[in-house]
């Protein structure tokens, strides 16, 4: 049995190993190989399911790794906030690297579900 005690140490240790993977913080943003990006996540539907969603990355092509490992990231920060669960189903996996980073102009735009 999963206690409300033993779901936040869970919680807290996958934010901590994310962080890990962050190279360092600029301008209150960490950074993705060496490189600062502003990404954000949004539902595609509010109204239907919060699960279905998608995550932008700004200026990804200074470094399409950088820009991954934020998208990553940024689902893995939406899931967890939203189901307490870092699971999820990616339309192409930002961490993929045989897969070309999905680019719109210069942003990366990625979509996932997230799984219970």
């Amino acid at each position: 049995m999963i206690t409300g005690v033993t779901k936040i140490m869970t919680v807290l240790a996958l934010c901590g190993g994310l962080l890990a993977g962050c190279e360092g913080i600029v301008n209150d943003r960490p950074t993705y190989a060496g490189v600062p990006f502003k990404s954000k996540s949004k539902a595609v539907n509010k109204k239907e399911t919060l699960a279905v969603f998608t995550v932008t990355v700004s200026k990804a092509p200074r470094s399409l790794e950088g820009a991954r490992l934020a998208a990553h990231h940024e689902g893995t920060r939406y899931c967890i906030e939203n189901f307490g669960s870092s699971r999820i189903d990616w339309q192409v996996n930002p961490l993929d690297a045989d897969i070309a980073v999905p680019l719109d102009n210069d942003t990366a735009v990625y979509g996932g579900t997230c799984t219970p």
